[in-house]
């Protein structure tokens, strides 16, 4: 067995591993909340229901959130994957470079100015917010002119701008709260009070933005060697960077969207795999994509926990949990390579 083959191999085993951690994950998630239920009681909620009270936990608030966890948290760990192999930033994501501060702006515009108060009218203003943020963020740190911003003009801007948009949306929240009474906890990422139905009208979207990720994923292991070395070995540099920008408007727009600007997802995931199987981009999504939820899955858990009855958001755990993270990453001496 040759090199190539045994590390083809090592990846698909670990890939399965996290396809079984995966669905331990999901196992919890519809076990465990503010009334923990036995597995039994969840396989006749799922394949005999009776209509009894814990058969409504499971099927209007558990699984509800579960699925939109397997779709918000591969779009974000996409999204930040895409991020960095784009920016050669191993420690960018939609979060530090604005994207999603762009997002819960726009959604913010259209709730308190525009009475948009559904999933179906306010996604699409999310979208508009993440693709004008990542536009604004490039041009910002100089990528309108001939030079290729270098990741830390790039990190720079999109801090800045995140910084800024974040501040409008808090102004636009406090001059309105009325109209902003149910999305406070959006605001800080949630993945409760959401329905199935608000989950299959931004699924398409996600789907498409994956879709294009993989899309792009091969063209960015030569991009990581530079735009000239990339054009070189025959990749389109432009067309690559519009996909990949395409793509990660969808995914960080869609999942703000349903979820919130959920942060961390998309700077841990991506960069942690990073460690495990190398700068190859292709698995790195292929991991993130099912990395990314067994985290805010877990994430998700622990807020309906750890001070039950009371719930805290998603969006907090995950912030909890990522900024030791980040500090660690920070203060490493070597960050894993794109």
């Amino acid at each position: 067995m040759n090199i190539i083959t045994s590390v083809r191999l090592q990846r698909m085993i670990g890939f399965l591993v996290l396809l079984i951690l995966l669905s331990a994950a999901v196992l919890l998630s519809l076990m465990i909340g503010a009334k923990p239920l036995p597995i039994g009681v969840v396989w006749d909620a799922l394949f005999a229901p009776t209509n009894s009270y814990d058969d409504t936990i499971i099927q209007n608030s558990r699984i509800p959130r579960t699925l939109i966890a397997l779709a918000v948290g591969p779009a974000f760990g996409l999204a930040g994957a895409l991020i960095q192999a784009l920016t050669r930033n191993p420690l960018a994501d939609p979060g530090i470079l604005g994207v999603n501060a762009g997002a819960a702006f726009a959604v913010a515009l259209a709730v308190g100015i525009f009475s948009v108060t559904t999933m179906s009218g306010y996604v699409w203003f999310a979208l508009l917010g993440a693709f004008v943020a990542t536009i604004a963020v490039y041009v910002i740190s100089g990528g309108a002119g001939k030079k290729t911003p270098t990741p830390v003009q790039i990190t720079l801007a999109g801090v800045a701008l995140g910084a800024a948009l974040s501040g409008i949306t808090t102004a636009l929240t406090l001059m309105n709260s009325g109209a902003f009474t149910r999305m406070l906890n959006w605001n800080v990422g949630t993945l409760a009070r959401r329905s199935l139905d608000d989950l299959w009208s931004v699924l398409p979207i996600l789907v498409v933005g994956a879709l294009l990720a993989f899309v792009a994923a091969p063209a960015l292991n030569a991009i990581a060697y530079g735009d000239d070395r990339a054009s070189s070995l025959g990749v389109n540099v432009g067309t690559t960077r519009t996909i990949s920008l395409l793509s990660i408007t969808l995914l960080a727009g869609g999942g703000t969207a349903l979820a919130g600007p959920i942060g961390f997802i998309g700077l841990m995931v991506p960069h942690c795999v990073r460690w495990f199987i190398g700068p190859d981009q292709p698995w790195i999504f292929l991991y993130s994509l099912v990395a990314a939820p067994i985290l805010l899955i877990l994430s998700d858990i622990i807020g309906r926990v750890v001070l039950a009855p009371t719930e805290v958001p998603v969006g907090i755990i995950t912030g909890l949990i990522g900024a030791p993270i980040l500090l660690i990453l920070v203060r490493r001496r070597k960050v894993s390579g794109l």
